[in-house]
């Protein structure tokens, strides 16, 4: 009997910001497959996960995914796409043996999560491989939180953007919606705070990096955010 492949957000930083249900089938799962960022870094989300769940008795393979854009509707970087291939037939494998498999990702699976497109080459192979998604606490929601107040309310019109995929239609964005969350801003600050400035939002705007962490940063500070290069875990929310 092929295994079960779970795909399980565990949050956005904070290890009790993990669900129930997903520190319970991260217990149950005998193999993590653990993405990481760098060869040799750490898996953030691997850190994140072992602040709950205890390791003891898990085999633990990580797999380094490149950091490098994907848009859609246009071809894939031939790193990016063997490095997901290399993950859906190690993953396979186990699954083929009856073994259960967890991907921890960072958040929410459903945002931006490298789980999808493992999920997705997986499919390719075997189009009828019982995959489960474990929704989790967003780095979106978790942010909102940090500064205490809501992402919308009543009518509002919210919309989420990758900021570092910027292709000239930031400015009508942030005129025609209410609320505005910019994620992946790092590489991108001086733009989008010159925009900011430009529309009159520096005061409607926040920065928070490392949602949830004990580490977390909520700056208003724009000047000395543009010089120094934020965390990647970094979000900008604007609400007007």
């Amino acid at each position: 009997m092929r295994g079960q492949f779970y795909v399980i957000g565990v949050g956005p930083g904070d290890p009790e910001l993990m669900t129930l249900k997903a520190a319970r089938l991260l217990e149950k799962c005998p193999v993590w497959f653990v993405p990481k960022a760098h060869q040799n870094g750490e898996s953030t989300a691997l850190t994140i996960l072992a602040g709950s769940v205890s390791t003891e008795g898990k085999e633990i393979l990580e797999h380094h995914f490149p950091m490098k854009k994907i848009r859609m509707g246009e071809s894939v970087d031939a790193e990016v796409e063997a490095a997901w291939k290399a993950a859906a037939e190690a993953i396979l494998a186990k699954l083929e043996a009856g073994i259960d498999v967890a991907f921890p990702t960072l958040g929410d699976p459903a945002i931006y999560s490298t789980g999808f497109y493992v999920c997705d080459t997986l499919l390719k192979t075997v189009p009828n491989l019982p995959i489960s998604i474990v929704p989790g606490v967003s780095s979106i929601g978790a942010s909102a939180a940090a500064v205490n107040q809501p992402l919308c309310l009543g009518d509002d019109r919210m919309v989420v953007v990758p900021a570092t995929f910027e292709n000239g239609q930031l400015r009508e964005t942030l005129e025609q919606f209410d609320t505005v969350v910019m994620m992946k801003v790092h590489r991108v600050m001086g733009k989008v705070v010159g925009l900011l400035t430009e529309l009159d939002l520096l005061d409607k705007a926040v920065l928070v990096e490392r949602s949830s962490r004990s580490d977390q940063r909520v700056r208003r500070d724009w000047a000395a955010a543009v010089k120094e290069e934020p965390h990647y875990f970094s979000t900008i929310i604007v609400r007007k």
